[in-house]
């Protein structure tokens, strides 16, 4: 598909790294394995290497901007027009559920700024019962600990969360040269699918809470860092050693001792 040339540099503020390597591109499109009938939403569209892509094989592609300059660029773009839906919002305050008014289950792409992906990524797990997967490039140290397992170095509050509601899979490294202008550090691409029937926590956020007390101090217990929350008899009666440390728990662990907290 043709299109006319994006001439603006990136823009630090936004945390802009305009991806153009086009090896990487196909292989997340092998990976997303398109149908016409998706419904998929493309965060930070930027110049449009994977956009244009993405437009080649649906019918209609929803992408979210906040720069005024890439929108006014994308509104121009006459081959685009009938097709592309802009959100000029937020990423962060996107409306997930009006999105999916029309009951189809989402699908969530995109080359997420390293300074709000965490956060991002937290937003629209709240809202995975309206999304069917998602596939981000991220910092590599971000997808390290996103698909850590436990008992490594990486593990900790980010992996249990993000695996309490998806499946993780880490698809491939991407060096800093596929980026214009090139990051300071690796980059990778990871395929998030949420759960159908996870175990349920009684309340996520005291989840998030007993997880993020949990790793407030890695080298000590359980004993320790919960004993604000639970005592040594409440821990054992889950059949969980309070001498074992945060890191060797599984995500199963902390939702059977969340269990164990008074519900808001």
């Amino acid at each position: 598909m043709p299109l006319s040339r994006y001439d603006q540099r990136a823009k630090k503020r936004f945390g802009q790294h305009f991806l153009h390597d086009r090896g990487v591109i196909e292989r997340m499109l092998r990976a997303l394995a398109l149908k016409e009938s998706d419904r998929v939403i493309e965060i930070g569209p930027g110049p449009g290497a994977l956009t244009f892509p993405l437009l080649e094989r649906l019918p209609r592609l929803d992408v979210v901007e906040i720069d005024r300059d890439v929108i006014a660029w994308w509104q121009e773009q006459q081959q685009a027009r009938d097709k592309l839906h802009i959100h000029a919002v937020d990423a962060l305050k996107l409306d997930i559920p009006a999105l999916w008014a029309d009951g189809e289950a989402l699908r969530v792409v995109g080359n997420l700024p390293y300074n709000i992906s965490t956060p991002l990524i937290f937003n629209l797990l709240s809202h995975a019962i309206h999304i069917r997967d998602m596939m981000f490039m991220l910092q590599k140290e971000v997808v390290d600990r996103m698909t850590a397992t436990p008992g490594s170095k990486d593990y900790g509050r980010l992996s249990v969360m993000v695996q309490y509601y998806c499946q993780t899979e880490y698809l491939m490294k991407v060096s800093p040269g596929a980026f214009n202008p090139p990051p300071k550090v690796d980059s990778a691409v990871i395929y998030l699918k949420p759960r159908p029937f996870p175990e349920q926590a009684n309340d996520v956020e005291q989840l998030s809470m007993l997880v993020a007390k949990a790793f407030s101090q890695r080298r000590k217990t359980l004993r320790n860092t919960l004993k604000e929350l639970l005592d040594t008899s409440q821990i054992e009666s889950v059949g969980i050693d309070p001498a074992q440390r945060a890191e060797t728990l599984s995500v199963t662990d902390f939702v059977r001792l969340s269990h164990l907290l008074p519900e808001h």
